[in-house]
Order: structure tokens, then sequence, then C-alpha cells
């Protein structure tokens, strides 16, 4: 898996976005959350993302792209280093929960930790189905 955020791995299907905030699992690692859902794509990519910011929260547009801006680029570095061995297809969004506005340093340490908890939940589901 290479560094790149093509626009394949980029979650777009208002279907598919809407099914994934019914039946998918989250885990959070304040300020981020990531919703999640196992499923199959056409197009053979192994996981499709997208990144929210709470309008809410956020009143300019600046702010919200420049923070849908860090969550793009950290997981772009991120995602060769935790799913380059994974053979199975997730949806993911990526939604950041916070008020106040953040570095890149805080952005990308967060992810990591995001991945690392996504992981673990994934691995004990799969030893543990229910």
């Amino acid at each position: 898996m290479r560094f790149k955020y093509s626009k394949k791995d980029k979650l777009k299907s208002k279907k598919l976005i809407e099914q994934l905030f019914n039946e998918g699992k989250s885990v959070t690692a304040y300020p981020l959350k990531l919703v999640y859902l196992k499923t199959e794509f056409d197009d053979g990519s192994l996981l499709k993302t997208g990144v929210s910011v709470s309008k809410r929260l956020h009143k300019t547009a600046v702010g919200r792209n420049r923070i849908k801006r860090l969550l793009r680029e950290a997981y772009r570095l991120n995602k060769p280093l935790y799913f380059n061995n994974s053979s199975t297809s997730y949806a993911f969004m990526i939604l950041y929960l916070s008020k106040d506005g953040t570095t890149f340093e805080d952005v990308d340490n967060k992810m990591k930790l995001l991945f690392e908890k996504f992981l673990n939940k994934t691995n004990k589901d799969e030893e543990n189905p229910i």
C-alpha cells in the first residue's frame, strides 16, 4: 500500500455513508472518532474513507476545511503503517469532535492512537464473535 489518498479511496456513496452511520461501530480517541463498517467494494479497494467536521462546532468554512485537510493528511501518512497487511475491506468515517482548533502534530498522534484502538477492537471481535 502506498502513501496515497486517491479518488477510489474516498468514501462518496450516500447509501454507504448512511449504512455506515446506521450499522457501523466506532472507536474514539478524543477529539477524533472513527466510525467503521466491514463491507465489500466493487472497485476492489480495501479502504474507503471520509472525513467530517461539524458545522455546529466550527462556524467558518475556512476552519472546517483546514481541519479536514489535516485529518486527510494524517490518514494518508498513517494508512500504510497500520493497514498494509490487511485483507478485509472497511468503510471509514473520521469525525472531529472538539470545538477547538488543532495542529498537525496533535491530529497525527491521535490518528495513530485511533488506528491502534481500531485494530485492537477488530482483532478482539474476530477472536470472540458474538
